[in-house]
């Protein structure tokens, strides 16, 4: 097919690299820097990514940012023919992406939404999970391109309901996460051997795909963004916001807010959301050393 990607952040590099081995003909654009990928044109804006394109695939850090490559003043979907499909899969406002639909729809052009989870090694290995909102029919269409990047396919409903299942994934990750950080330092605290407290950890019921993957990271203090802070505040903004606009309450999620507001103002929003423990420690009063 003929795609033109944008984004070749963290998470749209390996996606669009996985679709040339494919076979497909990518055009490739991305904000900040300009990228190049071996076997794809480079584009100078969305609009000229977007000429001849089959499929727009969109890969970038929040709202405003999909709003502006699709329908700014060198927006992709001047150049779109009726039929062209849009699918993103940035993690933004499911009621924006109504919006946004709305607007492709005016054009003949469809929208899905689909988001990801899998992180950074996922999106390399093409074993990322796509949470799918839209049409039947589109998403039928894209299902090579699915395949290309990703081991499962879940359509979760109509427009929109791709994101909003983003948000609550990623609502328990943010959780799950803090849960072990707080087990974590205080077990620290307590003289307990890290090592031992995740061999119990995995034995057990408590066990979670979620730390089974950041564990090794944590005990090498290793930092390096798979998920970088910033980007997981934003979707924690993103699903408080959400829980106002339905009335529903989120009192820990509130709480997690906060840990990552201090967070950030540590400085620590390109590093991965690991990060987060750092600030636990420090409050415990623990100078953390890298587990051999």
């Amino acid at each position: 097919m003929r795609i033109a990607f944008l984004g070749l952040g963290i998470m749209g590099r390996p996606m669009a690299t996985r679709l040339v081995a494919a076979g497909h003909e990518l055009s490739v654009w991305n904000r900040t820097a300009r990228q190049h990928i071996d076997g794809a044109n480079t584009a100078v804006s969305p609009a000229d990514a977007a000429k001849e394109a089959e499929v727009v695939w969109i890969c970038v850090a929040d709202t405003a940012a999909v709003e502006r490559v699709v329908f700014g003043d060198d927006g992709a979907l001047q150049s779109l023919h009726e039929g062209a499909i849009v699918v993103d899969s940035s993690t933004i406002s499911p009621s924006a992406t109504a919006r946004f639909a709305e607007r492709a729809n005016e054009r003949g052009v469809h929208w899905v939404d689909a988001p990801v989870t899998g992180s950074k090694i996922g999106a390399e290995n093409g074993q990322l999970i796509f949470m799918v909102g839209g049409a039947n029919e589109p998403i039928e269409y894209l299902d090579p391109l699915f395949k290309a990047m990703g081991k499962l396919v879940i359509h979760m409903g109509g427009t929109g309901k791709g994101q909003a299942a983003k948000l609550c994934m990623n609502l328990q990750l943010a959780l799950i996460y803090e849960g072990f950080a707080e087990a974590f330092t205080l077990s620290q605290k307590l003289g307990v051997d890290s090592h031992k407290l995740l061999e119990l950890i995995q034995a057990s019921m408590v066990r979670s795909g979620a730390i089974d993957y950041k564990a090794p990271f944590v005990m090498r203090r290793d930092y390096s963004p798979n998920f970088p802070l910033r980007l997981m505040h934003k979707d924690i903004h993103l699903m408080l916001d959400v829980a106002k606009e339905n009335r529903v309450k989120l009192p820990a999620l509130e709480t997690v807010d906060e840990i990552y507001e201090l967070s950030s103002e540590e400085g620590w929003d390109d590093l991965d959301y690991a990060a987060t423990l750092s600030l636990l420690e420090k409050w415990a009063g623990i100078t953390p050393k890298a587990a051999k």
